[in-house]
């Protein structure tokens, strides 16, 4: 009994700071995915404005998963590592171009444009490689025991190529709605209108994707089907909040749409739960079979307790000093 409350409260952690990097990474990842697409530099300047006091805090939530799925759940990476190599590569390698591209770009005279390139490519590359990493955990790993057994490229798959791109039209989703929340006049008009579009996108990724996945995986089919009294809420639910962000754009307002885009991606999130549970490894192996000793997991635990209030503290009062709309012309609030 002291293993299973000790990994489900491992599964919480890790599930919070996957969940916390994903809404606040998000968006500073599609602010980046809609940088060739603004009106001009101005915008530009406004949009990486809004998000430099911010984003590499952001990435704490990361470490903290990673740090935390290597410390309790040992066995994952066994599997994870050696079947996602190359998609980890590119994350990574993603995430290494867009935090150069930060803070060069404010430097660059004539060659900005390159750096502008770079925060693009690193953002969108970042992005998609967590989506296809997401369909590869969906899809499953062929394993012996918990060693992987596949190839180099089994991840790729036209299923991981939807689910990448799906992540991406998401992420250029919350950082739309964080561009009409921060920035004002010409930028923020740009953003409301392309913000609908998106809106869109996102909702046909979300249908593509709830229906591919339970016609090729009939453990999924079995669970959404065996339980349907009550698992249609959460399809409901997305509709109706993605309703609910259509009418604030439509109405003009600021904050909501980000809000209802990060509910969107909360709704996302738990029915990507509620479908792989309590999986670690699909097809076979659960959380319980993957976890690390009892007694390493509790004393890991009481570090993590101790980090985490930290971490939600810093980031709760970076936000608030940040609060606000980026200054006139993007040069700082």
């Amino acid at each position: 009994m002291e293993l299973i409350d000790l990994t489900l409260i491992w599964v919480g952690i890790i599930g919070l700071g996957v969940f916390m990097y994903v809404l606040m990474d998000g968006f500073d990842l599609g602010v980046g995915i809609l940088f060739p697409f603004a009106p001009d530099d101005e915008s530009r300047d406004a949009m990486m404005n809004s998000v430099a006091p911010v984003w590499d805090g952001n990435e704490t939530w990361l470490v903290l998963g990673g740090a935390g799925l290597l410390a309790a759940f040992p066995m994952i990476y066994a599997v994870f590592l050696p079947a996602l190599y190359l998609g980890v590569f590119l994350l990574l390698a993603g995430l290494i171009f867009r935090g150069v591209a930060f803070e060069f770009r404010f430097k660059a005279g004539s060659q900005r444009h390159w750096w502008d390139r770079a925060f693009f490519g690193g953002s969108t590359v970042a992005s998609f490689a967590q989506g296809a990493v997401v369909g590869a955990y969906i899809q499953g790993f062929e394993t012996d025991g918990f060693r992987y057994v596949g190839g180099a490229f089994d991840w790729l798959t036209p299923f991981t190529l939807m689910t990448g791109l799906g992540v991406v039209a998401g992420y250029a989703l919350l950082g739309v709605t964080w561009t009409i929340l921060k920035t004002e006049g010409r930028t923020q008009q740009w953003a409301f209108r392309l913000a609908p579009w998106l809106l869109g996108i996102v909702l046909g990724f979300f249908v593509l994707v709830s229906l591919w996945t339970p016609l090729a995986h009939e453990r999924v089919m079995s669970r959404w089907f065996d339980n349907l009294s009550w698992l249609w809420l959460f399809p409901a639910l997305t509709l109706i909040m993605a309703l609910a962000v259509f009418h604030w754009l439509r109405k003009r307002a600021e904050a909501l749409p980000f809000i209802g885009s990060m509910a969107l991606f909360a709704l996302f999130y738990i029915g990507l739960l509620i479908t792989q549970w309590p999986y670690a490894v699909p097809p076979d192996h659960t959380f319980w079979d993957a976890a690390s000793d009892p007694g390493s997991q509790l004393f890991l635990l009481v570090g993590v307790l101790f980090l985490i209030p930290i971490i939600l503290g810093y980031t709760a009062w970076t936000y608030w000093v940040f609060r606000g709309k980026v200054g006139s012309g993007g040069y700082g609030h």
